[in-house]
């Protein structure tokens, strides 16, 4: 039998929400707490709020989808209004870098009722103006598809822990179902967008992406994609589409017999 899980939240903007006091999350405050996690920084989203993202190439961060639209009116954020700062910690970054253009999954619609279609495409690439080739700054390789059970851990940044970036890398695969991925990662608002990393062979590579969090069996628990194919989507669309805006697919109708609520 499937598991149920219901959707909580799938936002961007940081908010006034009580923190979560989870012990397990190592902030990186200091250089050399952060050495070797430069690459995962904060997205600043037209002065609205914040999500996390992560370099994957020089020009090429790696986020939610739905941190690419304005909550209130559903509208796509312009790429010139989003900065991402890598590293960022304590009011400095490694390195500052507009956003160019911004390609989403063709299959995400932001203005679709929560479900695991929307979940399984919510990622998108942003390309950034000009790359970052900063020796402090290494890009992150990705991984492929992870197993249930897997050790795996995410860094992102979050609404009471805007300005350094924090380490959770106690948590697993949990299930993956209609290629969604659920772990037992704890993440809260700011968060979205930020890499869930493996850490095959002692070296970090994303897996995945946070979209969302949520409650199976009574248990918080992130919502992720399951990242190989969209990411060889995306690429392909920011190759062949020069103004780098994806048109709404058509949601999926699979039916994952989970239980959403819109966030």
């Amino acid at each position: 039998m499937r598991r149920r899980f219901v959707l909580a939240f799938a936002v961007l903007a940081a908010m006034a929400v009580p923190a979560s006091g989870d012990s397990r999350l190592q902030r990186l405050d200091t250089g050399d707490d952060s050495r070797g996690w430069e690459a995962v920084g904060r997205l600043d989203i037209d002065g609205r709020g914040f999500c996390t993202g992560a370099l994957i190439a020089p020009k090429l961060v790696l986020t939610a989808a739905h941190c690419l639209y304005d909550r209130a009116t559903g509208q796509r954020i312009e790429g010139g209004r989003i900065e991402f700062l890598a590293g960022w910690r304590n009011g400095r970054a490694a390195a500052y870098r507009v956003v160019r253009r911004a390609v989403v999954h063709p299959g995400y619609a932001f203005d679709t009722e929560a479900s695991a279609d929307r979940v399984r495409n919510d990622v998108a690439l942003l390309e950034l103006h000009h790359p970052i080739r900063n020796t402090r700054v290494t890009p992150f390789a990705t991984d492929t598809r992870p197993r249930r059970g897997q050790r795996i851990g995410v860094v992102s940044y979050a609404h009471d822990r805007a300005e350094a970036p924090s380490l959770q890398q106690v948590c697993d695969v949990m299930a993956r179902q209609e290629g969604v991925l659920v772990t037992s990662c704890d993440v809260d608002f700011g968060a979205s967008g930020a890499p869930i990393f493996s850490f095959e062979n002692g070296r970090p590579r994303v897996i995945s992406v946070v979209s969302a969090k949520a409650r199976m069996d009574g248990r918080r628990v992130s919502l992720g994609t399951q990242l190989e194919a969209p990411l060889a989507v995306l690429r392909r669309k920011l190759a062949d589409e020069a103004d780098g805006f994806a048109k709404p697919g058509e949601p999926g109708r699979r039916d994952t017999g989970a239980k959403f609520e819109r966030p």
